[in-house]
């Protein structure tokens, strides 16, 4: 009898039944209390999730190579199960050196298949971040993300400056986006602009604080709570005086 062909679909589904075989029914149902939205969950704590998706991205990638690695991952992220998703990004996440327009591409299509916080900011910052600071004219791309109607999108594209801000780049991008996101009401939005600006104050507090300053009147309450986390107490209070 001919031995069957491996193909993406087939290791793919080999991975989906090792996730549910090895998952903990009991810690699935503690996941659900960190989302809004309903979650479907195997019930893996990351650590052990990443090492098992270590072992699988060195065993594929020596018999098949890094683009068939690729497809396999891109057929985990199409599912709704959160380590299915989570699995993908961390068979991934320490090549994105090798990386380039085509892989950027099939990751920004990602982005359609978001349904939790959680398998955005995986996706965002752990694969699509580390390209746009290897290639910084792909911020283009996030200020199209910021006038989309999804709110995966728009959270996107504060997520995917967040790995360039803490390398002290992208200053006057990241203040371009935040006057085009300050009136934004959705609270993933808010909450990932947020998060950059944080980060943003962290590594560059010097000209951060005189833009939280200049931007307090204009901005939700949650946005200036959560920029100015690591900033003094005396610069934090002077930001939530408005």
């Amino acid at each position: 009898m001919p031995r069957r062909k491996l193909t993406p679909v087939y290791i793919a589904a080999h991975i989906r039944r090792v996730l549910k075989d090895g998952g903990s029914a009991p810690h699935a149902e503690g996941v659900q209390h960190f989302f809004k939205e309903e979650i479907q969950s195997r019930g893996w704590y990351t650590g052990e999730l990443r090492k098992v998706a270590v072992r699988f991205r060195r065993a594929i990638r020596k018999e098949a190579g890094l683009d068939f690695l690729v497809r396999v991952a891109d057929q985990l992220f199409s599912g709704r199960v959160l380590e299915e998703k989570t699995f993908a990004v961390l068979m991934l996440e320490t090549l994105v050196a090798e990386f380039g327009d085509a892989e950027f591409k099939l990751f920004e299509s990602w982005l359609d298949r978001v349904t939790s916080w959680a398998d955005h900011d995986a996706l965002v910052h752990y694969l699509i971040a580390p390209l746009v600071v290897a290639r910084p004219a792909r911020t283009n791309h996030l200020f199209r993300w910021a006038r989309s109607r999804d709110r995966w999108h728009r959270r996107a594209a504060c997520v995917g400056l967040i790995q360039g801000t803490r390398q002290k780049m992208f200053f006057p991008e990241i203040t371009r986006l935040s006057y085009r996101l300050l009136g934004d009401e959705d609270d993933m939005v808010q909450k990932g602009l947020g998060w950059l600006l944080r980060e943003t104050a962290k590594a560059d507090p010097k000209r951060t604080l005189p833009y939280l300053l200049r931007i307090q009147k204009r901005a939700p309450r949650l946005v200036l709570r959560t920029a100015c986390e690591t900033l003094p107490p005396a610069s934090r209070k002077k930001v939530l005086a408005a």
